[in-house]
């Protein structure tokens, strides 16, 4: 299944010249970050009104709701950022159903979480680094949403932090390469989201997405009209990976699939 969710309006000004791509960015960057703070700040404004509304309404717990909250947030990055980017989505049948799960996506831009607005779920629990936490305007938001440290936090408080979210119904996500990529070429994998895979049993969605280092690479603050793909992989049974190595054996395997996808799509993009 693919599906454009957005066609931008200034892609006919890119086909030009270099000079009309770099006045489209220049464009792209004055209009979107105001329009992305103004968005920014009447979320947190109206968040304690909307966060009581949505207790009643739902009945959730505050994680839950602030999940929800965050995944409506990302919807209206991507309206705001919809004039310039084209917004894919892949093989979102293989998410179709899918019970809690593990996802592990690779990691080019600050603008990758913000595109996983584009999942059919909002239950999804990120496990980050800890300098977020430590962001004044985040971090509330982040512990309220339960979001795990994975570097302040032990392994078993991970562990069974994770059992816990899994066992609510709800799914995690990780970037297995532990930071953005400098390159755009996908960096090598840490073992701990595959090790939770395998010790839980949980199955392990492969998420892949291209586009994000082109909109804004790390280091650069202009921003780049882009298109930007999000591809699902089907998901893999961690169960079939016992033994003291498994882990090691399903983390060879989802990075290679994921290269392979990286690479196709890659190359359907130019």
């Amino acid at each position: 299944m693919a599906l454009d969710t957005t066609v931008p309006k200034v892609f006919a000004f890119m086909k030009g010249s270099d000079l009309l791509r770099r006045a489209a960015g220049i464009v792209m960057t004055l209009t979107a970050y105001p329009l992305l703070g103004l968005w920014t700040l009447l979320c947190i404004v109206f968040f304690p009104p909307a966060f009581l509304a949505w207790r009643l309404v739902t009945g959730w717990d505050g994680g839950r709701i602030m999940r929800h909250v965050i995944w409506v947030y990302g919807h209206g990055w991507l309206a705001i950022m919809s004039p310039f980017v084209r917004f894919r989505r892949e093989g979102f049948d293989n998410l179709s159903g899918i019970p809690p799960s593990i996802i592990v996506l690779n990691h080019l831009s600050f603008f990758d979480t913000y595109c996983m607005a584009l999942l059919p779920f909002h239950d999804v629990t990120f496990a980050v680094r800890a300098w977020p936490f430590r962001m004044f305007w985040y971090g509330a938001f982040m512990r309220l949403a339960g979001y795990l440290n994975v570097e302040g936090s032990s392994w078993e408080e991970i562990r069974n932090n994770s059992a816990r979210v899994l066992a609510a119904g709800g799914h995690l996500l990780f970037f297995p390469e532990g930071h953005r990529s400098r390159d755009g070429e996908l960096q090598q994998f840490g073992g701990g989201a595959f090790r939770l895979a395998v010790e839980t049993g949980a199955p392990l969605i492969p998420l892949c997405i291209t586009g994000t280092w082109r909109l804004l690479p790390p280091g650069r603050f202009q921003l780049t009209p882009s298109r930007v793909t999000l591809r699902a992989l089907p998901a893999i049974d961690s169960g079939r990976f016992g033994g003291k190595n498994g882990h090691r054996a399903l983390m060879r395997r989802v990075r290679m699939q994921m290269q392979e996808a990286l690479e196709q799509m890659d190359g359907n993009q130019k």
